[in-house]
C-alpha cells in the first residue's frame, strides 16, 4: 500500500470513527445526565482546549460550566473538579468507587506498567504495597530515624549559601533546593551519596515531564499506535537509562549487603524478596520480585525529587514578595530559636508563624496542581449527575485553593494570617486545603513532606537574609508556573544572601 493510499485511508477511517462516535455520544446524551461542559469537537473532544497550562485554563472553565464539569478529553469522559464540596464528594463520600488509577501510556513505559504505588489500580496489591512503603519508609519512627540524614544535609546547604555570602555572591536557590531533596533522596531511599555515574535526577525529571503532559494517546487508544507526538521513543530511552541505573544499585546493595550494619531502604526490599524466592510460602501476602522492587524504589524517588522542593522554592518566593510575612516569620524564629543557634526539628511544633506560611505557600501553590487522575470503577450517580464507568476523575488543588466561596474575595493574594482561628490542616480531612489529595489515594507521605518543608524553609529564612539579584523590586519577581506532573517556578530563584546569625 503506497503512502498516498494509507494516508487516504485512515482518513477515511478517522471519518468513519467520528461519525458514529457522535451518533453513539448523542444516544448516550439522552439517557445521562451528564455534569455541564464546553462542546468537544470530534475524535480528540476537549484536548485542544487545555494549553500550556490546563489547571489555569481548567479553572476559568470552571467559573462558566461549574466546579462539577464535564469534559470529553479524545475518547474519555473526564469529571474536573474545582471546589471543595465537589471533591468531598468524590474524595470522601463516594471515595471508593473513585479510589482506582487509569492506565497511562507513559507509566506503562517508564514505571514498570504500574507495579509501584502510585499508579496501581485499586485492590489488594496496592493495599499490599502501600502498607510496606508505609511500614518501612514513611512510618513516624522511620522518618525520626532519617533525622540525622536531614539535618546533615540541610546543614552543608547552609555553609554553601554562608561562604557564597561571604563572596558576595549570587545564587540559583532553585537549584540549590532541588539539590538538597537530591541528596536526601540517595541517602534516605539508597543509602549513599550522590553518585556522579548516574543521571538519575535528570532521567527522573524527563519522566516527570512526559508522564505531566497530555498524551493523546491515553485519551484516543486507536491513535497509540500511530505515535503521533513520537513519544514512545522518548519513554523508551527514559526507561532504559532508569532500569540500568536501578539495576546498578541494586546489584552493589546484593554485593555488600552483610557488609552494612545500617540497612536501607532498598535492604529492606531486597531482604523481603529474598524471603520470599526462598520459602514455598502459598500465602495471599505480597511476593517481591525484582521489576516490582524497581517499581516500588523508583516511586518513592520520583515522589521525593520534586514535591517538597517545589513547594520551598514557592515558598521562600511568596517571601521575597512579601517582606512583611517574611519580617514577622524571622521574628518568630528569633524569639523561639534565638539568633545564636540553627533551627532543630524540635524547634518546628513551637513555630506557628511558619505553620501558617506554609499553609499559605500549599493553598496558592500545590506541588501536583492537578492531583494524580483518579478513575471511577462503576457507573454511579454523584449530585444528580450520571458518571460513566472508567471516567477519568481531575481535583483542580490549584483552583480549590483558590475558590473565592472557600478563601474569600482575596483569594488569589498571599496572607497567611487567614488562617489564624481556623482548624485546619492538610491531611486531606479539610477539603479547602488538600495538597497531598484526600481518601485512599491519599498521599502517604504526607508528614514527611510537611517536616522537610517546614525544616528547609524555617533554616533558609533564620539563617539568611536574601536579596534579589540584580536588584529587583519584590514587586518584579517573576512568578510564572513550568506545568508538569509537578508544578515548579518556569524560571529559577535567583538571590544574594546575607548570613544573619551571632557566634556560629
Amino acid at each position: 500500500m503506497s503512502p498516498a493510499t494509507l494516508t487516504l485511508f485512515l482518513l477515511l477511517l478517522a471519518s468513519l470513527y467520528s461519525f458514529f462516535h457522535i451518533l453513539r455520544a448523542v444516544h448516550r446524551k439522552c439517557d445521562r445526565k451528564l455534569p455541564p461542559g464546553p462542546r468537544a469537537l470530534p475524535i480528540i473532544g476537549n484536548l485542544h482546549m487545555l494549553g500550556n497550562l490546563p489547571h489555569q485554563t481548567l479553572y476559568q472553565l470552571a467559573k462558566k460550566y461549574g466546579p462539577i464539569m464535564s469534559l470529553r478529553l479524545g475518547n474519555l469522559p473526564t469529571v474536573v473538579l474545582s471546589s471543595p464540596s465537589a471533591a468531598e464528594l468524590f474524595l470522601k463520600t463516594h471515595d471508593l468507587i473513585f479510589a482506582s488509577r487509569p492506565k497511562l501510556q507513559a507509566i506503562e513505559y517508564m514505571a514498570y506498567n504500574s507495579k509501584g504505588m502510585i499508579f496501581a489500580e485499586y485492590g489488594s496489591y496496592w493495599r499490599d504495597i502501600k502498607k510496606l512503603v508505609t511500614l518501612e519508609l514513611l512510618s513516624p519512627s522511620k522518618i525520626e530515624f532519617f533525622g540525622p540524614i536531614r539535618r546533615a544535609e540541610l546543614g552543608c546547604l547552609v555553609e554553601s549559601l554562608r561562604r557564597a555570602a561571604a563572596a558576595g555572591e549570587v545564587v540559583d536557590l532553585s537549584d540549590k533546593v532541588r539539590e538538597l531533596a537530591e541528596n536526601m533522596v540517595y541517602k534516605m531511599i539508597l543509602g549513599r551519596s550522590k553518585d556522579e555515574r548516574f543521571k538519575l535526577k535528570e532521567s527522573v525529571a524527563e519522566g516527570l515531564n512526559l508522564s505531566g503532559g497530555f498524551n493523546i494517546a491515553d485519551y484516543v487508544p486507536w491513535l497509540g499506535a500511530l505515535d503521533l507526538q513520537r513519544l514512545i521513543p522518548r519513554f523508551k530511552a527514559v526507561s532504559k537509562h532508569i532500569d540500568t541505573i536501578l539495576e546498578t544499585i541494586i546489584n552493589e546493595h546484593e554485593q555488600d549487603f552483610g557488609q552494612r550494619q545500617q540497612k536501607d531502604f532498598v535492604d529492606i526490599l531486597l531482604l523481603r524478596m529474598n524471603q520470599h524466592m526462598s520459602s514455598h510460602d502459598n500465602s495471599q501476602e505480597l511476593k517481591l520480585d525484582r521489576t516490582k522492587l524497581k517499581a516500588v524504589i523508583l516511586d518513592m524517588i520520583a515522589a521525593a525529587f520534586d514535591t517538597s522542593s517545589t513547594t520551598i522554592e514557592w515558598a521562600l518566593s511568596e517571601l521575597q514578595r512579601h517582606p512583611q510575612v517574611k519580617l514577622k516569620l524571622q521574628k518568630e524564629l528569633e524569639e523561639v530559636v534565638g539568633m545564636d543557634k540553627i533551627v532543630e526539628e524540635t524547634d518546628l511544633g513551637k513555630l506557628n508563624y511558619l505553620d501558617l506560611v506554609v499553609k499559605e505557600t500549599f493553598r496558592l501553590h500545590p506541588a501536583v496542581p492537578l492531583l494524580l487522575p483518579h478513575e471511577s470503577t462503576e457507573d454511579i450517580t454523584v449530585n444528580g449527575y450520571d458518571i460513566p464507568k472508567k471516567s477519568r476523575i481531575l481535583v483542580n488543588a490549584w483552583a480549590i485553593g483558590r475558590d473565592p466561596v472557600a478563601w474569600s474575595e482575596n483569594a488569589q493574594e498571599f496572607f497567611p494570617e487567614r488562617f489564624i482561628g481556623r482548624d485546619m490542616d492538610v491531611r486531606g480531612h479539610d477539603f479547602q486545603l488538600i495538597p497531598f489529595g484526600s481518601g485512599r489515594r491519599g498521599c502517604p507521605g504526607l508528614q514527611l513532606g510537611v517536616l522537610t518543608v517546614k525544616y528547609v524553609l524555617a533554616q533558609l529564612v533564620h539563617c539568611f537574609d536574601l536579596e534579589l539579584a540584580d536588584g529587583m523590586f519584590p514587586s518584579g519577581l517573576d512568578m510564572t508556573e513550568k506545568f508538569g506532573l509537578t508544578l515548579p517556578r518556569a524560571n529559577h530563584l535567583l538571590v544574594k544572601p546575607t548570613y544573619r546569625l551571632v557566634n556560629m
